[in-house]
């Protein structure tokens, strides 16, 4: 919103003069916390989103429809290909995406237990999800979004092909 906002509008939103958002922009004075906290209410941004380090954030990954790499995951299960869709080097957060395919020979398996969150979009095929001591039926279109500390995986693979959007979300250490 705040870049296709102009300096009258802001203006008028915030309460905060145009002439004083000139100076404030070009580094002729500092701005109180009030005003800077009314600046941020005509934004609709927390105040915090001046003081992070923006230059410096400067992963960016952009992978081609199917030149995803494609990875041995440690403790994979046969006929489950991963491939992975982006990575990100700095933060704190560790993201893995990846588009999971069952590949003809693949089979059930309801034992993937790790650290994390997991966001999982369904794309194609139907199945039987498990995850703890529930199951979901799934089907292209449906999501899932869970604590992967807890046991989950695919239950029974009803119609095939089954492909899915994987993404896991860790904190790094």
């Amino acid at each position: 919103m705040a870049a296709e906002m102009s300096a009258g509008s802001l203006a008028k939103a915030s309460g905060v003069s145009a002439s004083m958002l000139s100076r404030i922009e070009r580094g002729l004075v500092s701005p109180s916390v009030e005003t800077l906290e009314r600046v941020a209410q005509g934004l609709h941004v927390p105040v915090s989103r001046f003081f992070g380090d923006q230059a410096r954030r400067t992963d960016f990954s952009h992978v081609r429809a199917g030149k995803g790499v494609v990875v041995d995951r440690v403790g994979a299960v046969a006929d489950y290909r991963y491939e992975l869709l982006g990575h990100l080097l700095s933060g704190n957060l560790f993201v893995e995406p990846y588009l999971v395919t069952l590949l003809p020979g693949a089979d059930p398996y309801v034992t993937f237990q790790h650290p994390g969150l997991k966001f999982l979009y369904f794309l194609s095929g139907e199945v039987t999800y498990r995850y703890g001591a529930k199951t979901a039926a799934v089907r292209a279109g449906d999501s899932l979004l869970f604590d992967a500390t807890a046991l989950h995986g695919i239950e029974v693979i009803e119609v095939q092909p089954v492909s899915y959007l994987s993404v896991v979300f860790t904190l790094r250490e």
